[in-house]
């Protein structure tokens, strides 16, 4: 079986759901610790001047971090006193002049995220259902504060993986391409589990009079190409690499 573990982020870029689209299960790594300027409240679009990118937001509740600061995803809510969608919505206007199917997706992520959940990992996964949908991949996922296991924390980042492909029977373990500074394949070797990496060429597409920019949120990427182009590229990038 093979299983991914990553975090929920919002909306993501291609490479998330590739991964997605290639194992068998999917875990919410959303036991461990929020990170401000990581990806699970935001992501990256086209800037209207064209040769830059703009961040869009979930505004998170401060009253739902811990003193400590470590606060796991799973407890970070959403902060709902600014109408913060009608503004995302607005920072995708500039795309209508420009890329050929803005006002579909537009709807989409509108529709989307009209789903109001309170807390941050359940938005996202909300949005990461809603894009397999549109893609047509399937994804299977669990959320890893849902399972019947209890990580200790004094075990490494691996270990705790490790434990994870262990109680869910996981013969390959596989992740971004960015984790190969994080795991030991030896370590995975010890331990019966094939350990591989997830390595999509950027899908290069044509955006007008924009600069082009890899790897910003499937939010772009749709802009410019349709769900059965996206489909067909995924297809296109089944087999896994150690």
């Amino acid at each position: 079986m093979k299983l991914a573990i990553m975090q929920p982020y919002f909306f993501p870029y291609l490479g998330y759901f590739d991964l997605i689209h290639n194992v068998d299960l999917f875990i919410v790594y959303d036991t461990v610790q929020y990170i401000k300027h990581g990806w699970i409240h935001r992501n990256r679009i086209l800037h209207p001047n064209k040769s830059d990118w703009q961040y869009i937001n979930v505004p998170t509740d401060k009253s739902s971090f811990h003193s400590s600061f470590k606060t796991p995803i799973l407890d970070i809510t959403i902060f709902e006193a600014k109408p913060w969608r009608e503004y995302l919505l607005g920072q995708l206007d500039h795309y209508r002049l420009h890329a050929p199917d803005t006002n579909k997706i537009i709807n989409f992520v509108g529709d989307a995220l009209s789903f109001k959940l309170p807390y941050i990992s359940q938005l996202n996964v909300h949005l990461l259902e809603q894009v397999c949908i549109l893609l047509n991949i399937g994804f299977h996922y669990l959320y890893a504060s849902k399972l019947d296991i209890i990580l200790d924390v004094n075990r490494s980042a691996e270990e705790r993986i490790l434990d994870l492909c262990h109680f869910l029977g996981a013969t390959e373990y596989v992740n971004l391409q960015g984790g190969e500074a994080l795991y030991d394949i030896e370590s995975f070797n010890q331990n019966n589990i094939r350990l591989t990496f997830r390595k999509l060429p950027p899908l290069q597409y044509k955006t007008g009079d924009y600069m082009f920019i890899q790897n910003l949120s499937i939010i772009d990427v749709l802009m410019w190409n349709s769900p059965e182009k996206i489909k067909q590229y995924l297809d296109g990038h089944t087999a896994s690499e150690e």
